[in-house]
């Protein structure tokens, strides 16, 4: 049993294969189980390997569910609906370490765990050894898209979860809650038979 076979197995691409071995040498992903746990996150975050950037188009009535003190009313919902620069640069401003005009637009979720914030990709691309601060969008390459996600792995102590097989604990570190666990367990369990 393989890596490839892992892939194989969830439907993923097979260009994914070296950049996750990469962030698998660099972050001591090295036991089955590990690596079950990182696809199997990955591929829920990620809409199976194939979703890197989060997309911030929504509706109206959608700004209102998901952020109701931002957006308390119709008009102001309005103003930003289908507007994802103009919304990202309101929802982010001022957290995650933006502090200048345009840091929520630039650094809005992308790769494989959606790393969002000028903090995290300042601290993330001095880790993986790239400057994403004036190339945010290099989080869309799987090459970088891997080794964030590792990076942000090893970051939350989430190898040591994995070993003991909380994935609940995993989710929660990676989502703030336990959205999706029942997916996200599929297919780490899916990958863990198929690595063997």
């Amino acid at each position: 049993m393989s890596l490839s076979n892992a892939l194989q197995t969830l439907g993923i691409d097979p260009k994914w294969e070296e950049p996750l071995q990469a962030a698998f040498d660099k972050y001591d992903i090295n036991t089955p189980k590990r690596q079950a746990a990182f696809i199997g996150q990955c591929a829920h975050e990620s809409g199976n390997f194939k979703t890197l950037e989060e997309n911030l188009n929504y509706r109206p009535e959608t700004l209102m569910k998901v952020w109701p003190s931002r957006f308390p009313d119709m008009e102001t919902a309005n103003k930003y609906a289908h507007s994802p620069q103009l919304l990202a640069n309101k929802v982010y401003a001022g957290r995650l370490g933006n502090n200048q005009e345009n840091d929520g637009w630039n650094f809005h979720g992308r790769g494989l765990i959606q790393l969002t914030g000028r903090e995290n990709y300042d601290r993330c691309g001095k880790a993986i050894g790239v400057d994403l601060i004036n190339t945010p969008q290099l989080l869309v390459d799987p090459n970088y898209a891997a080794l964030s996600a590792g990076w942000f792995w090893n970051k939350h102590g989430l190898n040591e979860l994995a070993d003991a097989q909380e994935h609940g604990q995993i989710t929660k570190r990676i989502n703030g809650g336990t959205l999706g666990l029942d997916d996200r367990l599929q297919k780490t369990t899916k990958a863990l038979a198929a690595l063997g």
